[in-house]
């Protein structure tokens, strides 16, 4: 028997020597990043569609240097619109198209499992045909020369060219907030066949609605008070939370026309948003005094405000009309907002639909990534203003980063196994969406309180930490690099407005900001990276408005792209981090295999 187990082992070693071999000269896996979409759904949807870019690139890379940029263009439009193309001003052959097609998927799929894994999605009606091309083994003629025919093979190899061209798709978070479809986006990236190529981090705001969910009442006012804002009453609705009992509180105190800086477009948002906007400030700041190790004393505003009414001293305010303000103990909630919040707080965190939009985010969703050396984050590693990283719970640099996302996923448990939370780790994901030393915030303060009630526009101003600046610095990148060990890092939450000249990268490239400003609430633009075997580059997105003007026109999109760095040689999957993994696990196993020496192992 003992024996029978080593000539088992031996060849179990040979097998596994054999597909890390082949793992390591493959190509790294062409990847793509989408930063702060904020719940823009169709526009997520379209550009996930259409690969942001990706197509023209990949087939630039995969086919001759002889295909002209105009030519390429009108393969893009074939592949995108997964159908042959007669265009007005340009025209290609059928067998052209196919041509081109097959060699994109080839260069694209390097292995038989590779090919094993989108066989499945072939075509019924011409599986045979697409099989024979992708391997280059013979066709009939009639493949190319009847239209039906080479029209049904061109659409089919479209849907695979769509299929293999993208090996992983990296989200920095943010889908919440802004527009009214984050619940659409997460459907996308949870799908079956998309789920597996999808590595999600948190954003400041995605944290919001997770610690809402986990049950932390001020964001869970807070979170309602952003959705009333926008004006997002529907999505409300599709996540069944009945707010008849806030909009009957909201007529009751502000009957007439709503004063204060609340931006909502429908009255009776603004209303519900200035109702939600005091019950939230009053349990934010109960929480700040609960837990002073919070350090945010300087967010406590409702005590200023009372005096400022008692004694008289309003010249300074945007709005009078406080209700629910009980000057003399200013954070107690009235009788009515305790019923209120109650009643929300109830729905929020026994509602299904938020639940599975949660449940994804807690368990698929990380603080930080890492894949090929590249560090993804939504927003910064807290640093101080001399370049050094900055100390929270005693801890800094990855040992936090750490710290947190182990703490956000023993509350994601909590939640999802419907165990009591622990009331300071609530308090913890309210930090991590609005604290100063948050790596998901960066700021001084959230100015939601000035920025409603004070006249004076410099009390609006969040003031931006020292992650901006100290990520220019070569020196702290270094830093940063050795404590990661990686040898770049992506990263959004601040959009870049490159119509003012911003640079999405730094001079060395080794600190790329992808926000773009997706969502119309932003600058309605949007960025990408994407990482191709042959070159890491960038990718400005027009605005909607032109993106429809091209469309009615029957022209292609015009993409910006920003060239961070080309490789002369394909990037293989041995120069990754995962690659000096395997190739430590084949020297184990060579080892392993000298030991077999002088057995008969068949």
């Amino acid at each position: 028997m003992p024996e029978q187990q080593s000539i088992a082992s031996y060849h179990e070693i040979i097998r596994e020597l054999a597909e890390i071999e082949s793992r390591l000269e493959m190509n790294i896996d062409t990847t793509l990043w989408i930063s702060d979409p904020h719940g823009a759904g169709e526009r997520f949807v379209s550009i996930l569609k259409g690969r942001f870019g990706l197509v023209w690139r990949t087939a630039y890379e995969a086919l001759p240097k002889t295909f002209s940029n105009e030519k390429l263009e009108h393969l893009d439009r074939i592949i995108k619109k997964e159908k042959y193309i007669e265009a007005e001003d340009y025209n290609m052959e059928r067998q052209d198209v196919i041509s081109a097609l097959v060699n994109i998927i080839r260069y694209k799929v390097q292995n038989i499992q590779d090919f094993d894994q989108i066989r499945g999605s072939f075509n019924r009606d011409v599986k045979l045909l697409l099989e024979n091309l992708i391997l280059n083994f013979p066709v009939p003629n009639i493949v190319y020369e009847n239209a039906m025919i080479a029209d049904k093979v061109i659409s089919s190899l479209s849907k695979i060219v769509k299929q293999v061209i993208l090996g992983q798709l990296i989200v920095l978070g943010d889908v919440f907030d802004r527009g009214d479809e984050p619940d659409k986006i997460l459907r996308i990236l949870s799908q079956k066949d998309l789920k597996p190529f999808v590595k999600f981090v948190w954003g400041n705001h995605d944290i919001l609605w997770m610690g809402a969910a986990a049950g932390n009442k001020s964001l869970i006012a807070e979170a309602l008070r952003i959705s009333v804002r926008y004006d997002n009453l529907d999505f409300l609705k599709r996540l069944n939370i009945d707010i008849s009992k806030l909009t009957v509180l909201s007529e009751k105190l502000y009957p007439g026309k709503i004063t204060g800086n609340f931006k909502a477009k429908l009255e009776l948002s603004r209303k519900m948003e200035k109702t939600l906007a005091m019950i939230q400030f009053k349990l934010e700041e109960e929480a700040i005094k609960k837990y002073p190790q919070l350090g945010m004393d300087s967010r406590l505003n409702l005590e200023k405000l009372a005096e400022l009414m008692k004694t008289g001293q309003t010249s300074g305010l945007t709005d009078t009309h406080y209700p629910t303000l009980i000057l003399d103990d200013p954070l107690r909630l009235t009788d009515e907002e305790s019923e209120v919040i109650n009643d929300l707080v109830e729905q929020f965190v026994k509602s299904k639909q938020i639940r599975r939009l949660m449940e994804y985010l807690f368990i698929e969703g990380k603080l930080y990534h890492i894949n090929n050396y590249i560090m993804n984050i939504h927003a910064l590693v807290p640093s101080t203003e001399e370049g050094y990283f900055e100390e929270l719970y005693g801890k800094k640099g990855k040992e936090l980063l750490d710290h947190i996302e182990i703490t956000i996923k023993d509350i994601g448990s909590n939640y999802l196994e419907g165990k009591e939370q622990q009331p300071f780790q609530l308090a913890m994901m309210f930090y991590l969406w609005c604290g100063p030393k948050s790596p998901l915030f960066g700021k001084d303060a959230m100015k939601t309180f000035e920025r409603y009630f004070y006249k004076d526009k410099a009390a609006h101003k969040e003031n931006t930490l020292y992650w901006g600046r100290n990520i220019q610095n070569p020196d702290f990148i270094s830093r940063l690099m050795d404590e990661f060990n990686v040898e770049r890092i992506v990263f959004g939450h601040t959009p870049i407005d490159i119509s003012k000249g911003q640079k999405i990268a730094t001079p060395d490239g080794r600190a790329i900001n992808i926000d773009g400003g997706f969502s119309e609430a932003y600058l309605s633009r949007g960025h990408s990276l994407i990482q191709t075997p042959y070159s890491l580059y960038a990718i400005i997105l027009p605005p909607p408005e032109e993106i429809i003007d091209m469309r009615k026109k029957k022209e292609p999109n015009r993409l910006t792209f920003e060239m961070i760095d080309t490789f002369p040689e394909p990037k293989k999957v041995k120069d990754t981090f995962v690659g000096k993994l395997q190739l430590k696990r084949r020297e184990f196993l060579l080892e392993e295999l000298k030991k077999f020496r002088g057995m008969d192992a068949d």
